[in-house]
């Protein structure tokens, strides 16, 4: 298993993929790869209809899957001040990719067989080891689509995000085979000889203590610990360090959700789902996600710093240093130089990404659409366990 992963700059798009076909060739060798994932500024426009076709003539992949970012990542490097373009790819004999373009109109309803939502999914010679998912950031049904693929494949780690770099529906784009597409999700499946490890960090952590909901009303948060949410949350401020309180009196706060109904320890940081206080309406939290009574949450804060760490402590968990190649997804929004800190863990392996609307990893055993987070694919020749 071998992987290379090469960013250029230039406003000539041709140019930027000759840059970048040049150095894979160079360190993989002339002829086809298995998998090329690239990653191209939106600025380029309307040329972006060329550029898997270009790719696929310079460098030849029997799959080719990416999107638009807004900023590119390569290493410890992130390109946003000019256009670019970003690829990692690789040779893996004994494992297979396939990719697939998946439309909403695509989407079986709610109550369908597993057999409807498998027959959207590519063709593998053996079981799924890991997926990634990169949807169009203004009509895709993400949620919907996530909720399914852990529906038929529960235990297949699924790591992605959503394109960016433009304000317009049609200005960002996802890539399969030697096509644009403006609209839906790509999947990408892997398979075989190969292990897939994801690691999600979210960009918060905790203050205050948990508590658990006794009132709620889909997204709508009344009472915790059988006390007025109002309450609760006085409560937990009055407990906070200085530091602490003069970061919540100048930032948003959000709301974690523990990932685990039936945990019954109490949850650590990275067990919660963290979601977006919306605000307050009649006494009650609004927040971005339906809730359910019983379930532990706490009060989280924005840190770039600890966040960060959340970052390095996730990507060790997944065994970074084990790692061939990776794939960042990170929010266009979040705080601090995630590319950085991933380098100085693992310099030598391949990584390329992008900046996100929006990002997906697993978090307890599901698979969320994220805000805030950085979500990356570690990838290693092996059999999973």
């Amino acid at each position: 298993m071998e992987f290379h992963s090469a960013l250029a700059e230039s406003n000539d798009l041709e140019e930027a993929c000759e840059a970048v076909a040049s150095d894979v060739r160079r360190r993989l060798g002339d002829g086809p790869v298995d998998l090329i994932v690239v990653f191209a500024s939106a600025s380029y426009g309307a040329d972006l209809d060329r550029l898997p076709v270009l790719l696929q003539e310079m460098i030849g992949a029997k799959t080719l899957v990416g999107c638009t970012g807004a900023g590119l990542l390569h290493q410890n490097t992130m390109s946003d001040k000019q256009p670019a373009v970003s690829v990692l790819a690789g040779r893996f004999p004994g494992a297979e990719a396939a990719a697939t373009v998946i439309s909403n109109a695509d989407l079986p309803h709610a109550d369908a067989a597993p057999s409807a939502w498998r027959r959207l999914l590519p063709k593998t010679e053996g079981p799924t080891r890991g997926m990634l998912v990169i949807g169009e950031p203004f009509h895709c049904d993400m949620r919907s689509l996530l909720a399914g693929l852990d529906f038929i494949l529960p235990s297949v780690p699924k790591v992605g995000g959503l394109a960016s770099g433009s304000q317009h529906p049609e200005g960002n784009a996802l890539f399969c085979g030697r096509q644009r597409v403006n609209q839906g999700a790509v999947v990408l499946t892997l398979s075989g000889n190969i292990v897939v490890e994801p690691a999600v960090a979210q960009g918060c952590r905790p203050i205050g203590k948990p508590g658990r909901i006794t009132k709620a009303n889909r997204n709508r948060l009344a009472r915790v610990d059988d006390m007025p949410i109002k309450n609760f949350v006085e409560a937990q401020l009055q407990t906070l360090t200085d530091e602490d309180a003069s970061l919540a009196d100048g930032s948003p706060l959000f709301l974690g959700i523990a990932s685990d109904p039936f945990a019954m320890s109490e949850p650590t940081a990275g067990d919660f789902l963290v979601r977006n206080v919306l605000g307050i309406d009649d006494g009650d939290l609004v927040v971005g996600e339906h809730l359910s009574v019983g379930r532990s949450i706490q009060l989280h804060l924005r840190d770039g710093s600890s966040g960060l760490d959340d970052l390095q402590t996730q990507l060790e968990l997944s065994n970074v240093g084990l790692a061939q190649a990776a794939l960042m997804f990170r929010c266009i929004g979040r705080q601090g130089m995630d590319h950085e800190r991933f380098a100085s863990l693992a310099p030598d392996v391949p990584m390329a990404g992008c900046t996100c609307n929006g990002e997906i990893g697993p978090v307890g055993g599901m698979t969320y659409l994220h805000g805030y987070t950085a979500s990356c694919l570690l990838l290693r020749e092996g059999h999973a366990t």
